[in-house]
């Protein structure tokens, strides 16, 4: 039986608008499970970087709770948030932000010493996870300015898993890709979810969601509906044809 990593009860997010209260989330019941790779999926409006940002504690909602293990998560404070965040999740958005006059490795090694003192294994880790995601060590000196976006994703990987987090959160992380560099970086994520890492992505792109063993569909705020595909594998077009299926049941 999988184990429960995340898990909420009534999570609500609403915003004030123009003196109007804007329902985001609406009473969200979700269990996420160690070792899944997690898709949200969604017509624009519909709430998924919302709740993406809810669940690594990145916002905090209105209303409900989020569990991380025996942990309520949403009581924490601001401060508590943070020390979460940096220990327990690693993080990649659509806009890359690695810190342009830093060298590629110090912007890893960087985010690293938040957590550990200790450089020469953090180093270690550093060069073996740049290894995996097939950055050679002549752009390790590199600045982010001298890289392709498809590296300076990959790097932005590396950068999310030198902590060893137990979730990684994505959000369209090939949304700024072009197809050849996006492919690169899903099958990176694949990779790293092969060996147990759990992945949850916000992606609207079809190609994308078709890695995930698991696909929510959120519509005005609520979850409309999933599909389990099963673990990824390259080239299976019944795989396609099931995804397909379901979201256009879902008014895809």
């Amino acid at each position: 039986m999988k184990k429960i990593l995340l898990e909420t009860e009534g999570l609500s997010k609403s915003f004030s608008s123009g003196g109007a209260l804007q329902h985001v989330l609406k009473n969200i019941d979700l269990k996420l499970y160690e070792g899944d790779f997690t898709v949200i999926m969604g017509a624009s409006g519909a709430g998924k970087s919302t709740l993406l940002y809810a669940l690594s504690g990145m916002d905090t909602p209105s209303l409900g709770t989020i569990r991380f293990g025996e942990e309520v998560i949403s009581d924490y404070s601001s401060d508590r948030l943070a020390v979460f965040r940096r220990d327990s999740c690693g993080f990649v958005f659509q806009q890359i932000y690695l810190i342009d006059g830093m060298s590629v490795m110090d912007n890893v090694l960087a985010a690293g010493l938040l957590v550990s003192r200790d450089k020469k294994a953090l180093l270690q880790r550093a060069e073996e996870l740049f290894q995996a995601v097939d950055i050679p060590q002549s752009a390790w000196k590199k600045f982010p300015t001298q890289l392709s976006g498809g590296e300076a994703q990959r790097v932005g990987i590396v950068r999310a898993l030198i902590n060893s987090p137990r979730i990684l959160f994505a959000d369209e992380p090939t949304g700024a890709l072009n197809s050849k560099t996006g492919l690169d970086v899903l099958d990176t994520l694949s990779r790293f979810n092969e060996k147990g890492q759990s992945v949850v992505m916000v992606t609207h792109d079809m190609r994308s969601a078709r890695r995930g063993n698991r696909i929510l569909y959120l519509k005005d705020g609520s979850i409309l509906g999933e599909c389990d595909l099963g673990r990824y594998v390259s080239g299976d077009r019944a795989r396609h044809e099931k995804l397909s299926s379901f979201l256009e049941e879902m008014g895809w």
